[in-house]
This record gives C-alpha cells, structure tokens and sequence, in this order.
C-alpha cells in the first residue's frame, strides 16, 4: 500500500463501504462495477458472474448506452479470452487485448478496445466471477497500482456478494415461511365458512316449502357466509401475490423465481434482462409476473425439459417477456387441448386486460416458446 496516496486510499475507502452496504445482489454488482471503472479511470468496465454451463448468471457493462448495449446483441459466452479468464485465479493486464493469445473478435457493434485489466472475484478458492475494465484514461493504461487497488476491491466485492447472496435466500425462505403460515390460517378460515355454508344451504332447501320465511333467512346467512368466503379467498389471493414486487420491482422478482425454482427443480433455469426495464404499471407488473410464473410452471410439470430460459427486455416502448424450453413441446394440430392443459386462455386473457400480446409457438419434440409483449407507461 506504500504506493497510494491519502486521496487513492480514501477512494478505496469509500468504495469498500459502498459495495458492502448493500443487501441486494443486483445492487452489490452494479456498485462494485462503478466503483472499479472510477477507481482506476477507465472508459469502459463489465462484471461477469459465470452460470456453469457455458454463459453467465449475470453480466453488466459500464461506459455504454441501453441503445448500445441493445446493439450489442445477445450476452458473451465464456469462450475464448473469457473462458480463459473466468478459470484462472490471476489477474489479465494487457496493453492491447487483441495481443492476448486466446483474443477471438467481438460483436460488429462492440465499442473498440485497447488496453485492459482483468481481475477475477474469488471467495476462497471458488470463482465468483470477474470484473473487466478497458480503455484507462490515464496515459499509459493501466498500472501496478491500479492493478493493486482492483485486487483490494475485488476481496471485498467476493464477501459484499456472498453475504447479498445469503440474505437474499434467507428473505425468500423467510416469505415463502409466512406465506405458507398465512395461507393455512385462511384455508381453515374459508373450510369453515364453506362447511357452515353448505348446512345452511341444505336447512334453507329443506323449509323452502314447509316454512318460507325461515328459508329466507337462511338463504340470507347463505349470502352473508358466501360474502365473507369471498373476502377471505381474495385475501389469500393478496397475500400470495409476489411479496418483492412492489418493493424490488418485476426484474428481480423474476430473477429471484428464476433462482427459487432453478434450485428445487432438476431443469436448469437461467433468467436474463436487458441493463434497464422501463417502468410498467403495477397491473402490468402483476400481469408478466403472473404469465412468467404459470409459463415457467408449464415447462416445469408438462414439458420434460432439461433447460429453461426466461428473458425480460426492452423492445420499442414494449416489455418483452420470453420463456423458452427445450422439452416435448406439443402438435399445433392438438394446440386446442394443450391450450386447456396449459391454461393458455386464462394467459392470453391476463395478456389482454393488461393491454399486451401473448404469443405460443411450439413443435413436437422442440420445445415451447411463451412470448408476451406489454406496453410500457400508463
């Protein structure tokens, strides 16, 4: 540390406390991103967190627009340079990536690098991921020193991401707790309403004839047990409702099924969005949230999949929600009992209330893709 002054010491201060006093993961990601770019003054910065199976779990850029990142394309796989770095334990500096042995080619619409520093996120001796910075400000690129201070950054952005991690189960498994808690109190509640309800029912039918004022009050403890049914229904309805919507937002509401199911299930289930999802109305939200849950659940009980991805992103002022499985898939000669299997209408209605489109494709024998496209703003 003998080669930093109090000013560069202060900064890795402030970043260290910054990327810990996040409990979000999503939050913890993006704050380690901007902090490494503003440590070092470098152009361009991405993280990457690898899923294991050839992609990532998450990956973020710094430096670059929505509409460049859109032009981008399709997230990196971890090929090439990325593979390299994404198994190694040490850090990449080069003064031109291109020189890297392992260098492959990027996208047509990729911002042009030169210099760069790689430094991979370890806790342990297990692989968290890695951050890339490119492109330094500074003459010269990158330095020891900056090499140094992403090192420091990165020991402390392994804990602040671990400890986000195991918050982020623990509030899961806290609310799926008292869901489960809530639910069975009401479920007792509207037995008992409805058991009450059909005696009544039976004693109003039997003075019907013999009595027909007493059956008339019995047929108005009917509608006062049915009404009370109702409310207790819809409360269980309320209180089943995604918890983190409203607080967390759709994205990582998605995110955090996603990661649920992916871990209670045998399919592998990965869940991918574009940097920023424009606001959507809360029935909105509710809408996708509730298409995204029935599709995945679909694949899940139907399809035999081994893999199912859900992506979330930004098309021409439209929210763009795909699910997508490799699994049987059905015969669209036969679309008209899997609609009823798969409960596509009740879909394609919440589809419509919400102002969108939900669209079905699939093939036997190759998969089901569920497209749902809802207009963002009010």
């Amino acid at each position: 540390m003998a080669g930093f002054d109090r000013d560069e010491l202060r900064e890795v201060s402030a970043a260290v406390l910054a990327v810990t006093a996040h409990l979000s993961v999503r939050d913890v990601l993006r704050t380690i991103l901007t902090s490494a770019r503003k440590l070092v003054g470098a152009r361009y910065a991405a993280l990457g967190l690898p899923d294991g199976s050839g992609g990532f779990a998450e990956f973020l850029a710094d430096g670059i627009s929505d509409e460049e990142w859109a032009a981008i394309g399709p997230l990196p796989r971890t090929h090439g340079l990325l593979a390299v770095m994404l198994c190694d334990p040490n850090p990449v500096r080069l003064t031109n990536i291109r020189d890297h042995p392992h260098f492959r080619w990027w996208p047509a619409a990729h911002p042009e690098l030169t210099d760069f520093l790689g430094m991979p996120i370890m806790d342990g001796d297990e692989f968290v991921g890695e951050v890339f910075l490119a492109n330094s400000c500074n003459p010269g690129g990158f330095t020891d020193d900056d090499e140094e201070l992403m090192r420091l950054l990165a020991a402390h952005a392994a804990i602040a991401i671990v400890n986000a991690r195991l918050y982020e189960r623990s509030r899961e498994l806290s609310i799926v707790e008292e869901r489960s808690r809530i639910a069975r109190e009401l479920h007792d509640a509207v037995t008992q309403k409805l058991f009450s309800l059909r005696l009544t029912a039976d004693a109003a039918s039997a003075l019907l004839y013999r009595d027909p004022a007493r059956a008339a009050a019995e047929l108005a403890t009917v509608r006062k047990l049915a009404a009370e049914a109702t409310e207790e229904l819809r409360a269980i309805v309320v209180d089943q409702r995604p918890a983190d919507l409203r607080g967390d937002g759709l994205d990582i509401a998605l995110r955090k099924q996603a990661e649920l199911l992916d871990r209670v299930h045998e399919p592998t289930i990965r869940y991918t969005t574009c940097q920023c999802v424009p606001p959507l109305t809360e029935a909105r939200q509710q809408a996708v949230y509730r298409i995204a849950q029935e599709a995945m659940h679909n694949a899940l009980r139907h399809a035999g999949a081994t893999r199912i991805d859900m992506s979330l992103v930004s098309h021409k002022r439209k929210v763009v929600l795909e699910v997508r499985d490799d699994g049987a898939g059905f015969d669209p000669a036969t679309a008209d009992a899997a609609g009823r299997r798969l409960g596509l209408s009740s879909m394609r209605e919440r589809a419509r209330v919400a102002g969108g489109k939900l669209d079905v494709t699939s093939e036997a024998g190759r998969g089901t893709t569920v497209r749902l496209e809802v207009p963002t703003g009010g």
